[in-house]
């Protein structure tokens, strides 16, 4: 048996390997560029119905073969069983049946877990063997009835007990049944618990075998039992109640018990029938069915929402011509996804349920012997033949490979389009189909959907739908092939585009003047304005929007031209449209809502002369993303051959940017105090007199403000700017002209010069004294400014002015006279008593003096004082002169170092201690004489400079105290001398 194992190890290796999708064969990871057409056609070089012979010689022959979940068992002559678990080949189980007299199996039956094995035998026994025993057990409730199907229970089932069952004769009886691998009671040591008979089945009042039982749940707790004849196909549908299923389906056969169950029947007779399922994986329901029987395989498919038969889309495939009842007629059937097998006695013939062609015919050869019976294993998919002497494995591999072909044929493209879509060059083949299907059967739009999905040659599909006049599916197999296009292809989606505006914008034409189309001619419109929205070809039509505005204005298509326009952000042109129809408003429009400011600027001019206040209105609304000084030509322009309207809105917002936004440009401000000054007065000087009365503050320019508001004879105005340029006579001057309290207000402001605010009242004086000949302003004038004496303006009196109206002046100028004599006096008298002060404090300190102890020490060296000269001072500091001028130096400026260095070199040159004193004297005598310092002079002015004060208690402490105690320069050095 070691053969037959190890052959089917090998070949489990490879079935495995075939069907795991990352191990699968492709070019890639055969050593070939990928490509759809090499993949296909090595993967076509495998054949879908591989064949393979099992290197295994039975020692008796092979009456009977079952395999089911990796369980594999036959029967071998009489009395011998053999059992191979695949999953486990190296370990094989042979059982004897014991059997004594002549009995031979008539059937195998396999459960689908492949644990409970039923055997029929021809002396209407049963016998049964669980995957776990070695023990054959009689089933004592059987005995009398030859078994020839079994319905077993997919739901409940499991490895030590069958749940309820069903059990079909050779006379028609079905029975229900149970059975159970356990050893059962004292009193009960049968593995059957019951059986009993459920229903009876007949054909033409004749009792017929059950030739197969299949139990199959629905939803909403109904349950289906198909069960076969010879030549019928009976039907039961019952619900059985949630959680009753352990009661078993004799309820499902009451419910038919009132009426005869549905079937089909047929005429032809093979003498019995057999019926093959399709489950797509384990564990789950069948998808469809074959059942073989003398007229043919009815195949159909299974719809489990069907309230009264499981069966749907029935079919019958007659059995091919070459089949001769007499001599080969069908043994077996097995069912495949797209195939059923037939199993004749020499060959087994593969029949496409499709179409009903065989598309794959084996021949044995008789060396093996007739064949005897065929059977599937769904957990794998495995097809088993075995003969007497031989047993056979086919592998099924891809049988949907072809299935697109027949879809195609059949006009069924949706389902061969979904059998190749990982096969682009099939899914080519079938979308040119498809295409060319519609087109014969005048449905342009759709075949023009499939040729845009075709590698078919593009002007070949064009010129063929041109030529059928049919524009709109011209139009659609061009949007199509727009939409599939790759960015990177720019020529194609240029060619596209342009083909499309030119046909959106034809058809457009053509609808615009029909009133009775205008629904059309708007949805139209609207599916070409779509399109040129459309963001994938955004780049394309703005890389060629002169040629898109070519093709507009060639049509006079000027609406789609301002979208289009709009779609491109060309808002220059949008808003040349509209002023050129006169539309000023819509072009305000565009421009507010797009914010541009350049347009702003190019479009004011035009805009200011038709509606200047939304003009200005929108500007505000721009608030400083405007540059005002731009905007100026417009405003000069309108404002000088403008209307009322105009001005006054220039006014408006020259003021917002005045006002509002803070402009400081001086050009804004010298327009808008031309404007004051030209058409509205009473705001100017309002104006300045806001902007500041210092030249710092004022952001127009002064010379032509005075010059301005001269020319226009604004007086005050005039004044005012005077004023600000400090020109006080020329404001005082002017303002005479006008108020003299407004010239008094003039000349109070040169504060700090005496001397002209003195003279300029004296104008005043004079101005009121000659020009309005007011002796009491004049008067008045004396008590408003404190600089004015009466006899600075008694000149300006005519000579026949009577002294009288001067008396109280004069008074009060002779009482401030005497006053300022008095004052004078006071301050000699204080000044007399200081230096009579200063004197006795000098002659007291020329008698101070201090007292030097021996051991005292200097304040800054803390070495003895009396070693070396030393300096005393009156807080009591003392220090070595030579200290004192080292503490002091770094304090002193540039200058008095400068000097005290010099002094010292004088001091050096001028010192001889090997001469006599007396020579000394001599040579400072003779030196005073030439007009040089003496020693004594010298050390006199060092003294000046380093010792005229201490210096811890002194002023240089002070000065020194934010001063670092390491000179920055000197840093690094001293930081690197502690490290």
């Amino acid at each position: 048996m070691a053969s037959i194992l190890d052959e089917y190890e090998d070949s489990q290796t490879i079935r495995h390997s075939t069907q795991q999708p990352h191990t699968r064969l492709s070019a890639s990871n055969i050593g070939i560029t990928h490509s759809g057409f090499v993949n296909a056609r090595l993967e076509e070089e495998r054949p879908i119905f591989n064949k393979q012979r099992i290197d295994f010689s039975p020692p008796e022959n092979i009456n009977h073969f079952a395999v089911c979940n990796n369980q594999l068992c036959m029967s071998l002559g009489k009395d011998i069983l053999l059992r191979i678990d695949l999953g486990k080949p190296d370990q094989p189980n042979q059982v004897e049946l014991g059997r004594k007299d002549d009995a031979k199996v008539h059937k195998l039956f396999l459960d689908p877990t492949g644990s409970h094995l039923l055997i029929s035998l021809n002396t209407n026994e049963c016998l049964y063997l669980n995957r776990n025993t070695q023990k054959v057990r009689s089933l004592s409730r059987w005995k009398g009835h030859l078994i020839e199907s079994i319905g077993w229970n997919k739901l409940l089932g499991t490895e030590t007990n069958t749940w309820p069952i069903l059990v079909g004769t050779s006379q028609g009886q079905i029975y229900e049944a149970e059975i159970s691998a356990s050893e059962g009671s004292l009193f009960n040591t049968n593995p059957d618990q019951y059986f009993r008979l459920v229903y009876t089945l007949d054909e033409d009042g004749k009792s017929a075998p059950v030739c197969c039982l299949e139990i199959e749940r629905g939803i909403e707790s109904k349950f289906f039992i198909i069960a076969t004849t010879r030549k019928r196909l009976f039907q039961f549908v019952g619900k059985v109640p949630e959680g009753a299923e352990q009661q078993g389906f004799s309820s499902i056969f009451s419910q038919n018990a009132d009426h005869f169950p549905s079937f089909q029947e047929f005429p032809a007779n093979l003498g019995f029938s057999e019926i093959a399922f399709y489950t797509p994986k384990l564990r789950t329901s069948p998808r469809s069915f074959a059942w073989m029987m003398g007229n043919g395989v009815l195949y159909g498919t299974l719809d489990y929402t069907r309230p009264d038969s499981l069966l749907s889309d029935v079919q019958v495939w007659e059995y091919p011509p070459d089949i001769d009842f007499n001599f080969n007629k069908p043994i077996s059937i097995v069912l495949t996804q797209f195939h059923f097998l037939l199993l004749l006695p020499d060959r087994v013939k593969a029949v496409c349920i499709l179409n009903g062609q065989v598309v794959y015919e084996d021949v044995f050869p008789d060396k093996f012997g007739p064949l005897k019976n065929m059977s599937k294993d769904s957990a794998c998919g495995l097809v088993w033949i075995y003969t007497e002497k031989a047993v056979f494995r086919y592998h099924i591999q891809r049988e949907a490979r072809d299935v697109w072909q027949m879809y195609m044929s059949m006009s069924k493209f949706d389902l061969a389009k979904e059998y190749c879509k990982d096969r682009p060059e099939c899914l080519d083949i079938v979308l040119a189909k498809e295409a060319e299907h519609c087109f014969q059967n005048k449905k342009y739009l759709e075949s023009a959907k499939c040729y845009a999905l075709t590698q078919n040659y593009f002007e070949e599909i064009a010129l063929k739908f041109i030529e059928a006049k049919q524009e709109d599916a011209l139009k659609e197999f061009l949007m199509k092939k727009l939409n599939n296009l790759k960015p990177s292809e720019k020529t194609q989606i240029t060619l596209l585009v342009t083909w499309l505006t030119e046909l959106c914008l034809n058809r457009l034409g053509t609808l615009e003047g029909d009133e009775s189309k205008r629904s059309l001619f708007l949805e139209s419109r609207e599916q070409f304005r779509k399109f040129l929205s459309s963001s994938k070809i955004k780049e394309c039509l703005y890389n060629n929007r002169t040629t898109i505005y070519d093709l507009l204005a060639s049509h006079g298509n000027v609406e789609d031209m301002v979208f289009f326009s709009v779609i491109m952000q060309d808002y220059e042109r949008v808003i040349s449209h509209y002023c050129q129809h006169d539309d000023y408003e819509a072009a305000l429009e565009v421009l507010s809502k797009h914010r541009d400011e350049k347009l702003f600027y190019k479009f004011s001019p035009v805009l200011m002369q038709h509606i200047p206040k939304k003009v200005v209105d929108a500007w505000i609304q721009m608030g400083k993303k405007l540059d005002s000084k731009n905007l100026i030509p417009a405003l000069v322009n309108y404002s000088q051959i403008g209307s009322t309207e105009q001005i006054n809105e220039t006014v408006r917002y020259m003021e917002f940017c005045v006002y509002e936004l803070a402009v400081t440009e001086e050009a804004i401000h010298n327009y808008l105090l031309s404007l004051y000054a030209k058409y509205k007065p009473e705001s100017l000087l309002l104006y300045l007199e806001q902007t500041g009365t210092h030249s710092s503050d004022i952001h127009y320019d002064l010379k032509y403000a005075l010059r301005l508001c001269a020319e226009h004879g604004h007086h005050k105005a005039c004044v005012h700017v005077y004023k600000i340029m400090e020109l006080y006579e020329e404001a005082v001057d002017l303002a005479l002209q006008v108020d003299v309290d407004l010239a008094k207000s003039c000349a109070n402001l040169p504060e700090d010069d005496e001397e002209l605010r003195k003279k300029l009242w004296l104008k005043i004086a004079c101005h009121v004294v000659q020009e309005e000949k007011d002796v009491k302003k004049a008067m008045n004038c004396l008590s408003s400014c404190n600089l004015l004496k009466i006899e600075d303006i008694l000149p300006f009196f005519p000579d026949f002015v009577t002294i009288d109206h001067f008396k109280e002046a004069i008074c009060n100028s002779l009482e401030e006279y005497n006053k300022h004599i008095e004052e004078l006096k006071q301050e000699m008298e204080e000044a007399t008593e200081s230096a009579k002060r200063i004197r006795e404090d000098i002659q007291e300190m020329r008698n101070k003096y201090g007292v030097v102890e021996s051991q005292e020490k200097c304040a800054a060296c803390d070495f003895p004082l009396l070693n070396r000269p030393f300096y005393l001072f009156l807080c009591s500091h003392m220090f070595h002169y030579d200290c004192l001028l080292q503490e002091v130096s770094p304090h002193l400026s540039a200058y008095k170092q400068t000097k005290l260095e010099e002094l010292q070199k004088k001091l050096l040159t001028t010192s001889q201690p090997t001469k006599s004193r007396h020579q000394l004297k001599e040579e400072d005598t003779a030196s005073l004489g030439k007009g040089q310092l003496s020693r004594q002079q010298i050390k006199s002015h060092i003294d000046d400079i380093i010792a005229a004060e201490c210096v811890y208690c002194g002023e240089l402490m002070i000065k020194s105290i934010d001063k670092p105690f390491i000179d920055p320069q000197k840093y690094e050095d001293g930081k690197s001398s502690w490290l």
